[in-house]
Parts: structure tokens; sequence; C-alpha cells
């Protein structure tokens, strides 16, 4: 008895133990989540910090908060409508002394976004609030937003290079023929590139002169914003030969950069951090080198949205569609139409505008989301679209209901075609000695065969199938266009085209930005823009995923950012490039082996945004990582 009574209150003590530890742990994630909590009443006088680390985007992935307990290779990103907000907020706060552009971490984004960042931060400084840039190394991307800096400062170690649009891309067709992977392809388009990884080694010609044609305006617009923004920046050599121009300098990259005028100071952290307090004042008690700091999601908070007047609805298309539900950054099709549906049936919206944000993906997600926007035309309320950095392919899809296509002179859009792919193991199960057999009762019996291969017959049914689909892919854009069948299908066959030529080819009505298309949106609804407020209809992060996050964020203040948190140089950059590329090939090959529906996807469109693959093919990449101890 004695034993048991013991055995008793060592069990009771261990579960005392684990409930205290528990309630420790609770209490310790809401202090830390509670403490990461934006604070607007924490504004005070000092510089804006506009820290963009990670990549730029239009709506933020949902991001599991363990992946930082387990490792997880978290990259950041940044709601672009934000930063902007934040930036345009900045002109004319009392509070704020200047803004400091900390480009460090800075991924990129794509073409569009960059603009109109860069352009909220010339409208900063022109308004005669000063703005100091920093990173150790700039890249266009960077660049582009620091070219609109009153001081642009980099690491004595660090340099300025750039690259221009363009690079290499895998192709597998090699490495299916060794394993033995028979990809079955139907698709529409001569210019349908996204299917060429896996039917070819290299790119096709119609691919290369579809893509020069982006690229080269693309590159141009970045030139000529450049030298608007800094005309004494002197860059015609240093691009046309950059390497002769650094071995001028004797590899001292940064040093030619300053003498060009690219930069106008070499300087680490402390030195930076000196400047900014000369012109933001300095807290006390803090380490040489810290000044008065207001940080951005604090600087967000104190200035919301406007909520005065009618509600114009936005709702955002951002990411790959598919089909399905999921959460922020990706546009599920029973996701993006129930939160429509559900704006449409309790917000009393007097227009819509459909913000798009996406390469495409799945063309049955992509009607589905269609057809949602059609219930709003439906009640009567105009839908205007607002084509962001990318509506391709899917993405024009959902883009045909609208009235009126406002788009960026840099957004790209078109990639009208669709495609399937479906792999097949015959090969690969001969190579190891093993056969498959059977009978059938028709035709189509268990087909498609993964395990066996496809038909004739299934191979001629499918392809008719996608011949369908793109005849009503042609079908929906003549419509909504006012462009004859036989005109849409010379300008589509997949082909990727940038906004400025969208709009000459009937495909974009105007230019402009998302403030535009609700401003129109307004006047079609016959009210006064100025008295209207938006009402984005997203799915809110729960409370419990806000807690965690605040519990297992980075937490770096930004206060605390010193020299030993510089951020990656020039060869650093490249490691990271190498592993997003590597972790897309692996993202590549597991939509290969998972097929799907037909889609409607712009794969090569990735080639323009900035270099960091999906929270999807990451999370893969780095399971893999540490299995095998990379």
């Amino acid at each position: 008895m004695k034993l048991v009574k013991g055995a008793w209150k060592i069990l009771v003590g261990i579960k005392d133990f684990l409930v205290l530890v528990f309630m420790l742990l609770f209490f310790t994630m809401l202090f830390a989540a509670l403490s990461a909590k934006p604070n607007p009443a924490a504004i005070r006088d000092g510089a804006l910090v506009v820290a963009l680390d990670g990549t730029l985007v239009e709506q933020p992935e949902e991001v599991d908060p363990f992946a930082r307990l387990t490792g997880g290779n978290v990259v950041k990103q940044q709601r672009l409508r934000d930063v902007v907000r934040a930036l345009e907020a900045a002109k004319g706060d009392s509070h704020v002394k200047a803004v400091v552009l900390d480009l460090d971490r800075f991924m990129g984004g794509y073409p569009a976004a960059i603009s109109e960042v860069a352009a909220a931060v010339g409208k900063v400084r022109a308004a005669g609030k000063p703005v100091l840039a920093y990173a150790t190394a700039y890249t266009d991307d960077s660049y582009a937003l620091a070219a609109n800096a009153s001081e642009i400062w980099m690491n004595p170690l660090g340099g300025a290079v750039f690259m221009g649009p363009g690079g290499t891309r895998l192709y597998y067709k090699g490495l299916l023929d060794k394993l033995g992977v028979n990809a079955h392809i139907y698709r529409v388009g001569k210019f349908k590139s996204a299917v060429e990884p896996y039917m070819r080694s290299d790119m096709s010609p119609e691919a290369k002169e579809a893509e020069l044609a982006i690229y080269q305006p693309i590159w141009a617009q970045w030139q000529a914003e450049i030298a608007k923004a800094r005309p004494k920046a002197k860059l015609a050599d240093y691009l046309a030969k950059p390497a002769d121009t650094i071995a001028a300098a004797k590899g001292d990259i940064a040093k030619s950069n300053l003498d060009r005028g690219i930069v106008d100071k070499l300087g680490d952290r402390l030195a930076f951090g000196k400047r900014v307090a000369e012109i933001a004042g300095a807290p006390s008690g803090k380490p040489e080198g810290s000044f008065n700091r207001i940080k951005l999601d604090d600087f967000v908070a104190a200035n919301p949205l406007p909520t005065g007047g009618d509600a114009i609805g936005v709702i955002t298309i951002a990411g790959e569609i598919v089909d399905g539900k999921a959460g922020p950054g990706k546009a599920a099709g029973d996701s993006v139409s129930a939160l429509l549906l559900k704006g449409l049936a309790t917000k009393n919206l007097k227009a819509l505008v459909v913000r798009v944000d996406s390469p495409g993906g799945s063309a049955l997600a992509a009607e589905q989301i269609r057809q949602a926007i059609l219930t709003a035309k439906a009640k009567g309320l105009p839908v205007v679209v607002s084509m962001g950095s990318l509506a391709a392919s899917g993405g024009y899809w959902v883009a045909t209901p609208g009235d009126t296509i406002f788009a960026e002179p840099n957004t790209i859009t078109g990639s009208i075609g669709i495609f399937g792919v479906i792999p097949t193991f015959e090969k690969s199960l001969a190579k190891i000695g093993v056969g498959t057999d059977g009978v059938k009762t028709t035709p189509l019996s268990g087909q498609p065969d993964v395990y066996g291969g496809t038909t004739e017959e299934t191979d001629k049914l499918l392809q008719s199938a996608i011949d369908a689909g793109y005849a009503r892919f042609i079908s929906l854009v003549s419509g909504a266009r006012k462009l004859t069948p036989e005109r849409v299908n010379e300008i589509a066959q997949g082909r990727v085209w940038i906004g400025g030529t969208a709009h000459q080819l009937g495909l974009v009505d105007r230019f402009g930005g998302i403030d535009d298309a609700i401003a129109e949106a307004a006047r079609r609804a016959k009210l006064d823009p100025a008295k209207v407020h938006a009402v984005y209809l997203e799915k809110e992060p729960s409370a419990w995923a806000k807690l965690l996050e605040g519990a297992f964020g980075d937490g770096e203040d930004d206060a605390d950012k010193t020299e030993e948190t510089a951020g990656p140089d020039l060869f650093a950059r490249a490691a990271i490039e190498q592993r997003a590329m590597l972790a897309q090939a692996l993202g590549d090959a597991r939509r290969l082996a998972r097929g799907g529906s037909v889609q409607a996807r712009c794969l090569e469109c990735g080639a323009l945004g900035p270099a960091n693959a999906s929270l999807e093919d990451r999370t893969l990449f780095d399971a893999i990582a540490a299995r095998l101890g990379l």
C-alpha cells in the first residue's frame, strides 16, 4: 500500500510540475505576443524605420509560427499596401523627422510593386523629409528604392551590382528520361512555355522571343526611373562593362560605386546610426549609434484605413490559384469565393474592386472565383479590376468580368492559355523489372494509368478537353474585351505581355493602381470617390495564430539592429538565390507528381519576381535538407 501511495505522490508531483511548466510557457507566450503587438500609442518623434526584410508582396502567406522552432527557413513577406500607406502618411506627420529604408535583408519584389514603393519614397523626399537608405549590398530592386532617397549609405565591404532581368531556368527533360518518367503534356498555345521544362532540355525560340519582349521594356523602365530619381548616378559604363569598371577600381566595388555617384556614403551601421541620430535624435541610455525610432508596425496601426462613407469591397486574388481552401497568400477557389459571397451578403457594398496579383493556377478554381465575381455583377454592383504586379493566365481569367481593367505599365499579364501534365512511370518500373498488365472493359478503363502509361484514346480525349478549355478562355476574353475570337487567339497563344503592351492590345483599359480602381468603382456607382472607403474582404489570422506568431516571431526589434546583424553581401545573396532555385526545382517535381486539375498558370512569370521560392516549396526543401544534414 505504501508503494502505491508513493507512486501516486510521484504522479501527482509530475502532474503539478507539468501544469506549472505549461502555465509559465503560456504566460511567457502571452507576454511576448502582447509585447509584439503594434502599439499606435508608442509613436514619438523619431525616424520611421521601414525595414523591408524579405519580399514585397500583395498579400503575405500564412506562416506556421512553429516553423521557427524547428529551424525552418521562414522568409518574411511585407504587405505592399501597408508599406505604401506608411510612406504616404509619413509625408505630413510631424513625429516623423526622417525615414530610414533598411534594405539589408530585402529580397525584392515584382517590378510593379517596386515601382509603386519607389514612387512613394520619392514623394516623401519631395515633401522635404530626409530619407536615408542603408544596405550592405544593393541589387536591382533595392537600389530602385534607394535611388529615391536623400542619402544612400552602403557598407564599405559591400557593393551595388546590377544584373537586369533574365537568367537561367531549370529544364527537367533529361532527368525525366534518365528516371524513365513519361510526362504526358496537353497544351494549347505556342508560347505556353510553362510546360517546356518537362518536354525540353532548353528554351524554345518562341519562349525566348516572348521573354525578351518583356525583359527589355522592364529593364529600360528601371534605367529611366533611376535616371529620373538620381541623375548624378553614372550607370552607363557600369551596366555595359561592369567587370572592367570594377577592375579599374582595383576590385573595390564600394569605392567604384561612391566615385560614380551610385551611393553617397560608405559606413557601417554604427556610422549610419550616428548620422540618423543627428536628424531624429538619440535616446538616452542606449548604445552609440542608436537613434529615436518609429516602428513600421506601430506607424501602420496609427494610420489605419479610412472608414467613412460608402463601402467599396476589395477582394484580393493573390498567389497561386488552387482548388479547395487555403489561407492568405494563396487564391483558393473555395476560400476566395466564400469571402466574396459573405462580403456581398453582409457589408452593404456599393461596388467591387478585384485586386489580382497572381500567376494563375487551377482553371477550375479560377472559374469558381469568376462565378463569385459574376454574383456581384448580378446584384448590380460595378466591378473594376486592379492588376498588381502579376495577373497572368488564370489571373487574367478571373479579371474577365471587370467593367474596367487597371494595370501598371510594368504589370505582367496575358499568358492566355491552358495546359495539363500527367506523369506516368511505366519506363521507370521497367528499369527495375516491374511490369503491368490487366483487363479492360472500355478504352478508358484504368486511364490515365500512371503505372502502365496512357493510351492513344486517352491522349486524344485529354487534348480535346484542353482545346475546349482554351476555346472557352478565348471566348471569355473575347466577350469581355469586345474583340473577335480570332483577334484574341492571335494575341493569346499563352504569350505573356507587359502592361504597356497589353494596353495597346486592348487587354487592359487604363493605367493606375488600387486607389485609381477604387475611385473608378465609386464613380461607376455614382458616388463621390472622396466619400468612400475600401473594405478588404480578407480572412484575418486567428487569435491563436497571432499569439503564436508574437511568441515565436524572430523577436528582433529594429532598435537593436547592430553591425552583428548586417545583411548578406553579394556572395551570400548568390547562395540564397541558389537555395531558392533548388527549392523551386523540388516544388516543380512535386507539382508534376501531384498533377491536379487543368492549369491556367504562368510558371515562367516567376523569373520576373524576387529570388524566393513559395512557402510550400521552401518547407519541402528545408525538410529534405535537414534529413540530408545540409
